[in-house]
């Protein structure tokens, strides 16, 4: 069980985004989420947006790097992904 973040692909406001999530529990995403400074305002149901740089330095911190394909399958199979 980890705390995962796909690659930044997602194009809003003129940056590239990840998605960093966690498949044991959002206790856990939202204490890594706070070691990397954002906000629990910023969380958007199951996930926290991260720009670049933010990603890199999740992994730094021990965030796995996944394929958004795989992380979405990971956060289904804990119970953790909301409906849209």
């Amino acid at each position: 069980m980890a705390v995962l973040v796909d690659r930044a692909i997602w194009r809003w406001r003129g940056r590239r985004w990840a998605h960093l999530v966690s498949d044991t529990s959002y206790a856990e995403l939202h204490a890594f989420a706070a070691a990397l400074g954002l906000r629990r305002a910023w969380f958007q149901g199951d996930h926290y947006d991260v720009p670049e740089e933010v990603r890199a330095r999740a992994v730094a911190l021990g965030a796995q790097p996944v394929e958004a394909a795989e992380l979405v399958q990971r956060l289904r199979a804990a119970g953790l992904r909301r409906p849209r």
